[in-house]
């Protein structure tokens, strides 16, 4: 059962940040999505070896305090970020973040580049830049629907057609359990920040992932965020949806420690 295995890996807590670790070695921060948290890396946690993962739940998040703004960007998550890395006393870290973490982890390597040897992301969301009506939408959405009916009627447009049978079981445990005021914390940070603003101040390696049959951040987009980083590259993930690392592990795992190194 998904929810046994999550509980093999017990919450940890520091500077107001709940996360799951496992493992030694390079620091892995993996950084989840808007409707996820930090059990959506469970095949990480499981089965990517050599490292020391640290699956974060961003703020609002599992049993992570809120931000003290109501209406906060990407920034806001940064700072956070830079305090919890600091509390752990991480250095060289690799960032790995799936959809709106890779927006998150563009603010946070912009703020703290020294900190950051590389990131990768997995169909990052980049942001709308100042879109209130797509902040109004989303919200009202989760205000119909409710974390139930999000994980019920949204979970499966997540998924491409080489998703293992449990992966949609996952997706829906974390979208089940997203907190209101956290998620409409971050639907404003979606909605309010750039992830390319934020590009151009971090010269290090960055991989930007997506899968050819996503259909919340399509290829398109993922491209022009690889674009814009000086030493940014692309790579396609054909058959796989919006969360490919847990759609595939099998092929997701062997590529982050490619990267990571």
């Amino acid at each position: 059962m998904i929810e046994e295995r999550i509980h093999r890996f017990e919450l940890k807590k520091s500077r107001g940040i709940s996360y799951r670790e496992t493992g030694k070695g390079r620091a892995l921060l993996l950084m989840h999505g808007i409707g996820a948290s930090s059990a959506s890396w469970l095949y990480q946690l499981e089965g990517l070896k050599g490292y020391r993962l640290i699956a974060w739940d961003a703020p609002g998040y599992g049993e992570s305090e809120f931000l003290p703004r109501d209406e906060p960007l990407a920034a806001d998550y940064a700072a956070a970020l830079r305090e919890f890395v600091d509390s752990l006393l991480l250095k060289d870290i690799v960032l790995v973040a799936s959809s709106l973490g890779g927006l998150m982890a563009g603010a946070y390597a912009r703020l703290q580049p020294e900190r950051v040897r590389a990131v990768m992301m997995i169909s990052p969301a980049g942001g709308r830049g100042g879109d209130r009506a797509f902040l109004q939408e989303r919200l009202k959405q989760f205000d119909d629907l409710g974390p139930e009916g999000l994980a019920e009627q949204r979970s499966p447009t997540m998924l491409g057609s080489k998703a293992q049978p449990d992966a949609l079981e996952l997706v829906r445990w974390s979208q089940r359990r997203v907190r209101a005021r956290g998620y409409r914390q971050a639907t404003h940070a979606l909605a309010y920040s750039r992830l390319v603003d934020d590009a151009r101040f971090f010269p290090k390696p960055v991989l930007v992932v997506c899968g050819t049959e996503d259909k919340i951040t399509p290829e398109d987009g993922c491209k022009a965020i690889a674009r814009a980083y000086p030493s940014g590259q692309y790579r396609a993930l054909p058959g796989l949806g919006h969360v490919a690392h847990l759609e595939d592990p099998a092929q997701l795992n062997p590529l982050i420690a490619d990267f990571a190194g």
